[in-house]
């Protein structure tokens, strides 16, 4: 009987899908991993990314390509009814609308990377893949309040060697956190690439100092929102407007 009890106690009561908005598997199975380490045994957690799309979003022109292809997936899971969403990608794409279609929390991991990094120091920089990304962020930065607290480098290496991890890679992603260190005075450091997700616990080792996984940070805020509305809500009809997300 105790038995029995404990299972139904720790049987899943949450469903999380996070959605890996590029088409890179391996990128896709760090996220994945990450996931599964951290959600609690009430959650399961599923992720996915788009049948077909940019391989790495590293440009508006990759963003604007992935965007319908995400939107699409999202639609065709609504009969599942998960009680959250996480977009593992820092450009945060695709947020409003799928906050409208849905009804329930829906988590970016730049926003949620900010909100636990300002939590860290009171400054912090944002370690990113390639330098195309850098001026996206600092809109994104802007628009989350956070411009005057933070600042953001590139590692100069792109989203697919990021996952890859090679000596080459990985040294030129050591040299832009120490940048971040020394020259910015950053008191943490904020992974700024599903490219990146994995990295933070070594990271941290290395530097002494808070790093962040943003993808970690959304998949945790998407958790406990999910928690916070329970299981048995119903989605709500959102009243956000689709057309009015801010151009990143």
């Amino acid at each position: 009987m105790n038995s029995l009890a404990f299972s139904k106690k720790r049987a899943p009561q949450r469903r999380l899908l996070v959605i890996n908005p590029n088409t890179n598997p391996t990128v896709t199975q760090r996220v994945r991993k990450v996931a599964e380490a951290i959600v609690t045994p009430q959650t399961s957690v599923s992720v996915v990314n788009p049948a077909e799309g940019p391989f790495s979003i590293e440009t508006v022109a990759h963003r604007h390509a992935a965007e319908p292809r995400v939107l699409d997936l999202v639609r065709h899971t609504l009969n599942n009814r998960y009680d959250a969403y996480v977009f593992a990608c820092f450009d945060d794409i695709a947020l409003f609308e799928t906050r409208a279609m849905t009804g329930v929390p829906v988590v970016g991991t730049c926003e949620a990377g900010i909100a636990a990094a300002r939590t860290m120091g009171a400054r912090f920089s944002i370690i990113t893949t390639v330098h195309a990304a850098v001026p996206g962020i600092h809109r994104l930065l802007a628009r989350y309040g956070a411009a005057d607290i933070c600042t953001v480098r590139a590692a100069g290496v792109g989203v697919a060697a990021a996952a890859g991890g090679d000596s080459d890679t990985e040294r030129l992603i050591l040299s832009a956190v120490r940048a971040a260190v020394d020259q910015d005075g950053a008191k943490a450091i904020l992974l700024g690439s599903g490219g990146l997700t994995g990295r933070a616990n070594d990271l941290e080792q290395q530097f002494g100092l808070p790093v962040i996984d943003g993808v970690a940070a959304a998949i945790k805020m998407a958790e406990g929102l999910a928690s916070l509305r329970g299981h048995d809500h119903e989605p709500c009809s959102s009243k956000v407007d689709a057309e009015s997300e801010p151009s990143p």
